[in-house]
């Protein structure tokens, strides 16, 4: 009987120590799962976050929305000025830069064709030559046979022909340069007398009705000066240009002057 009982108390004990490990190993088991599980949740709210927050925009994304928002009346109005400005720009520049000519060249080669062919050989030369400066020289050879003093006049008469040749449409960019910032604040305006008119039908004060309104207007101001600021850099570029191949134009003239004088000595 002893025996009996030793061996009931023993498999009692195995079994309440198998119960006790089982327990803990059941423990140990659930409070891993709940881990994993509240990592993944951490996880699956994290990039729900993630793909919920706006994506960033490129600029050119940008600035669509914002041109979109100011409203297609004046800034379509805006991004013509634009648009007229450059093509305008754009074609002065690069008749300028054909209309640019090594004139110490042009003068040296007029020289000496002059010397060994004549006033026809000087011509020909010119007439070979693009540019202001070859024509001017082409008018003052023409009339070189009457006197030096007509030749003198026709050099002065036809840079002036070049000169407004080299303007042409110039005052057309100074006009969209003003114009531009000009239709800017008329949108400011109009778009604050349209914040200030929904207050007073809301006769509230609600800062959600003149939010609106005020950043069309600011919206408007901000491209018109965008584009006041482009077209006056092309602009100056421009008169710069113009400016540079006037002086050239006259230092040619005087040279010009002065090579037909030692002609008509020498004869």
């Amino acid at each position: 009987m002893k025996k009996l009982f030793s061996i009931l108390a023993i498999s009692a004990m195995v079994f309440a120590g198998t119960s006790n490990v089982n327990a803990t190993a059941a423990q140990s088991l659930s409070a891993h799962v709940q881990t994993l599980t509240s990592a993944a949740t951490v996880t699956f709210i994290q990039d729900e976050e993630a793909s919920a927050a706006p994506e960033s925009k490129g600029f050119h994304q940008e600035l669509k929305q914002r041109f979109i928002e100011g409203g297609p009346g004046f800034m379509g109005i805006v991004l013509l000025c634009l648009i007229l400005g450059l093509a305008i720009a754009i074609e002065r520049i690069i008749y300028l830069n054909l209309s640019t000519t090594n004139t110490s060249k042009l003068a040296s080669s007029v020289e000496d064709a002059l010397n060994s062919g004549g006033i026809e050989a000087a011509k020909e030369v010119c007439r070979n030559t693009k540019g202001p400066v070859a024509s001017i020289y082409y008018q003052g050879l023409d009339r070189a046979d009457e006197s030096i003093d007509a030749a003198e006049k026709a050099v002065v008469s036809y840079g002036g022909v070049q000169m407004g040749q080299l303007e042409k449409n110039v005052s057309w960019i100074s006009l969209f340069i003003a114009l531009a910032p000009m239709l800017g604040f008329m949108g400011t305006v109009i778009g604050m007398i349209q914040a200030f008119d929904k207050i007073q039908a809301a006769g509230d004060m609600n800062p959600s009705l003149v939010a609106g309104g005020i950043k069309v207007a600011l919206l408007t101001t901000v491209f018109g000066l965008v584009v006041a600021i482009i077209l006056q850099i092309f602009y100056n570029y421009i008169v710069a240009k113009i400016d540079s191949i006037v002086n050239n134009m006259e230092d040619a003239s005087i040279t010009l002057i002065d090579m037909l004088v030692d002609y008509k000595n020498k004869k």
